[in-house]
């Protein structure tokens, strides 16, 4: 899962860059989608260790509903405006929401398979080995 954190880090990053040239660097916001992705791949990196997984991934998860609630909540805000029409800030959000949810998606789906697979370990430790024959008989 942490490849994953790192490709839609990098997703979020070039949304950013590519929302803030688009915008003939008008804003420094254009430039929100990176300031998630940045710290998405970091948590990444940190959750390609084995010992730092579940702490990096949970930070991911979390930061990735973050990414999603927020956007989506000011696209919700900006069109009950009169004169709301679909900028590129609002194009830019609500693409950066997709992909939040997305990635918010994917690890709810990987920490349920995790416990499963915990769960089946455990359950298989528990489990009485048959005794085995003696050679012969």
């Amino acid at each position: 899962m942490a490849p994953i954190a790192i490709v839609f880090g990098a997703l979020l990053s070039v949304l950013g860059v590519a929302l803030y040239i688009y915008t003939a660097m008008a804003s420094v916001t254009a430039l929100i989608p990176a300031f998630f992705g940045v710290p998405l791949i970091l948590l990444g990196v940190l959750a390609s260790y084995e010992k730092y997984r579940m702490h990096g991934m949970h930070g991911a998860a979390l930061l990735g509903l973050i990414g999603f609630a927020v956007p989506l909540g000011r696209v919700i805000v900006a069109s009950t405006r009169d004169g709301f029409a679909f900028g590129p800030g609002i194009v830019g959000s609500i693409t950066m929401s997709a992909l939040c949810l997305i990635f918010v998606g994917l690890c709810v789906k990987s920490f349920i398979d995790a416990r499963v697979a915990r769960k089946q370990k455990e359950a298989a430790a528990k489990t009485p080995q048959a005794p085995s024959s003696p050679a012969g008989l």
